[in-house]
């Protein structure tokens, strides 16, 4: 956890919704593997309306990068729309697919 007023302003926490073809084991693993290579802590699930919903905190300019991944997604999806929701971070280690 961040200990100095420094460190939290250098931390990001969103709440990402992607729309389009992104339903799949392939995205969600796609997602972890980007998320690790930054290392970023969070979580990705499919959600029973064909989203997938997905949590990314760690550094800002990281997080960034993961937003900028997620809203392209791998090559072989595609992403509609990508919601983004500032939220405030939870404490997670660790990227999982769930």
């Amino acid at each position: 956890m961040p200990t100095s007023a420094h460190d939290v302003r250098s931390q990001r926490a969103v709440h990402l919704i992607a729309s389009g073809r992104v339903q799949g084991v392939g995205y969600r693993w796609q997602a972890r593997e980007q998320a690790r290579a930054l290392g970023i802590d969070g979580w990705v699930k499919n959600r029973g309306d064909g989203r997938v919903e997905m949590v990314a905190q760690g550094e800002r300019r990281a997080v960034g990068r993961f937003i900028a991944w997620a809203r392209s997604g791998p090559g072989y999806g595609h992403v509609d729309d990508l919601e983004v929701t500032e939220e405030e971070p939870r404490g997670i280690t660790g990227f999982d697919v769930r």
